[in-house]
């Protein structure tokens, strides 16, 4: 049978952290599969996670397209940028309401002058303070880290082929039948609290995912 944890206040007072931040802690590990939760007996860990952990080097991605691949030139082009109002669906991923403004922004980046990865993104403007064109235009986690000097605990991935639509064809210059990598994600702060919610389409030639599983 599965082990249960404490209930999140106990655990908020052994850590000393609020409940709030401590339910924002237990909600990533229930999305990452290590916890799961049966109404009316309590939040239990998952056997299974005890015994595989899989390492996936896409979390070298946490510094920032700009800083992976330092030693090329990454460009941004901004295709759309402005605020508004989160759908249900994409507050719930933010765990904010529906009348928290965020920022909606679509980047096409490109490495040596070519076509790489087509982003949308949606951040919270209360979490996420000062975007701006300028920060678009060179690296928004570097804005996050140096500028308002916050950490990034992590992501919560789903990648998956897609099809091509017309704005991939037209900003990465891909055929109508060339299959698209979508990486979507749910970034963390090292606080728990989701900054940002977002899909990457990658040309299929040009996006490589290597994982590392080790048995325990």
């Amino acid at each position: 049978m599965d082990e249960a944890i404490p209930d999140e206040l106990s655990l908020s007072k052994e850590f000393e952290c609020s409940r709030m931040t401590m339910k924002r802690a237990l909600d990533i590990l229930v999305m990452e599969g290590l916890l799961y939760r049966k109404r009316g007996h309590g939040t239990f860990i998952v056997k299974s996670a005890l015994q595989d952990h899989e390492v996936n080097v896409l979390d070298q991605e946490i510094q920032g397209l700009t800083r992976l691949l330092k030693d090329k030139k990454v460009t941004s082009k901004i295709i759309e940028f402005d605020v508004q109002f989160p759908s249900e669906e994409i507050a719930s991923f933010l765990s904010i309401d529906s009348k928290t403004p965020i920022y909606h922004i679509v980047r096409l980046r490109n490495v040596e002058g070519e076509p790489y990865v087509l982003e949308r993104t949606y951040m919270p403007t209360n979490v996420i303070e000062g975007v701006n064109e300028d920060v678009l235009h060179s690296s928004v986690y570097q804005h996050i880290k140096d500028t308002l000097g916050l950490s990034i605990g992590g992501f919560h991935r789903k990648i998956r082929a897609s099809k091509p639509t017309d704005l991939d064809q037209e900003h990465l210059e891909c055929a109508f039948d060339d299959p698209i990598l979508e990486v979507e994600q749910v970034g963390y702060l090292n606080t728990g609290v989701p900054f940002e919610y977002s899909f990457a389409r990658h040309r299929y030639d040009k996006f490589v995912i290597t994982t590392v599983n080790i048995k325990r």
